[in-house]
């Protein structure tokens, strides 16, 4: 467990908890991640409870991290999960920290924990309901015993003082899982919100060995099937006449089956897979030397790399009438396809066709789809502190 830097047991405002955290890489560690550091700055505080990653080095953050011991998540590399109760080292770090508000952003092993300590210490519970749960389930398991867990979900958030989704869209996948209580919509952000200079996605460019003239294309996320990535696939191996570049980036179980599906359309010498990139600054170069950012998902709630690509002026292709996909106005701020392949193929040869058309909708996009993380967690201190101030409980103070 790493060594206690900034948290004291009187100073304790946020306990924010979650089976996911980096070096894991998906959107809801983002989301942690970014609410730990911009928490800490603006009111300190912060701790962080998650599984462990073997080797993981948590010692660097500027904010506590109360790890416990984790296992693999079966065909489901790299996530873990444990139990936190069953690490004496974490009993005794949490016996001796007194919080003001804690936050899950999983109904899972570590949302558990913090019902649990929410009671005991009688504070409010905040969860986030971020992933369409079923859908990994469904892959796995029988659908009785699915319905089974998705029961124990609802009743989670059913225990829960503050409900949120990260977008409105959300709101109806949350009803239709069973849940009837009050929902509130609390934005996710992106941490690459800047001004780029138009020299920045030149160099970009250069770093990845990119041509100025060659059409790029990008994927950034877990290579399952749940996420569509065969629609890409598919789609691109029918505009067998039109150069482009495509990479893939992430892992995930069905990776190698996506690189075999490549090589038997004849992509190899078009499609790259890059594996997974924790470093932000090197895939901050991949959105940027981006032209276009597919991601088709049927899966994904809020997926943040929409938004982290966009802030990077890439625009998305996502599937028409997804979830994920109602943030997007089609040719304005992005673009919808079908569910099918001919029509992906269409779609891309027009975009390829015309990149200074591409362009435009990456600029709007940059405009009208992302927010900063400091801007979000700005808010969501507030929703607390509305949260705290309701109970009658002390508030989070911002420093002088």
């Amino acid at each position: 467990m790493a060594k206690s830097k900034l948290l004291n047991p009187d100073q304790a405002n946020v306990g924010l908890f979650c089976d996911v955290f980096p070096p894991v890489m998906d959107g809801v560690s983002v989301c942690m991640e970014n609410y730990a550091y911009w928490m800490q700055k603006k009111v300190g505080g912060v701790a962080v409870i998650t599984p462990n990653v073997p080797d993981a080095d948590y010692s660097q953050h500027d904010y506590q991290v109360f790890d416990y011991l984790s296992i693999p998540v079966p065909k489901r590399r790299p996530y873990v999960t444990g139990i936190a109760e069953i690490d004496p080292t974490w009993l005794v770090k949490i016996a001796t920290t007194r919080f003001k508000i804690v936050h899950a952003h999983c109904p899972f092993s570590s949302g558990m924990a913090a019902q649990r300590i929410a009671r005991q210490q009688k504070i409010p519970l905040v969860a986030t309901f971020h992933s369409k749960y079923r859908d990994d389930f469904a892959r796995v398991l029988p659908k009785v015993v699915v319905d089974m867990v998705i029961d124990q979900i609802i009743e989670f958030y059913e225990r829960a003082d503050l409900v949120w989704v990260p977008q409105e869209s959300v709101v109806d996948v949350i009803r239709e899982y069973g849940y009837k209580g009050h929902v509130e919509v609390m934005d996710n952000g992106s941490d690459l919100v800047a001004d780029y200079p138009e020299k920045y996605f030149v160099e970009a460019r250069q770093r990845l060995g990119i041509a100025p003239e060659e059409f790029v294309m990008l994927f950034v996320g877990q290579h399952i099937w749940e996420k569509n990535p065969r629609l890409i696939i598919d789609g691109l191996s029918r505009i067998p006449d039109v150069p482009f570049r495509m990479y893939f980036v992430g892992v995930g179980y069905a990776a190698e089956e996506m690189k075999q599906l490549v090589s038997e359309k004849g992509l190899d010498g078009k499609v790259t897979f890059v594996g997974s990139i924790t470093d932000r600054a090197k895939l901050t170069d991949y959105y940027a030397a981006s032209d276009l950012f597919l991601f088709p998902s049927l899966y994904d709630n809020a997926p943040l790399v929409v938004r982290e690509a966009a802030a990077l002026h890439t625009p998305a292709v996502m599937a028409a009438g997804a979830t994920a996909s109602t943030i997007l106005k089609d040719g304005e701020n992005g673009f919808l396809v079908e569910n099918d392949p001919d029509k992906m193929a269409q779609l891309l040869r027009e975009l390829i066709h015309d990149p200074e058309r591409v362009h435009r909708v990456g600029v709007q996009a940059s405009k009208t789809i992302v927010r900063s993380w400091e801007d979000c967690v700005e808010e969501v201190i507030d929703r607390y502190n509305a949260l705290l101030r309701s109970r009658g409980l002390p508030l989070i103070e911002r420093p002088a």
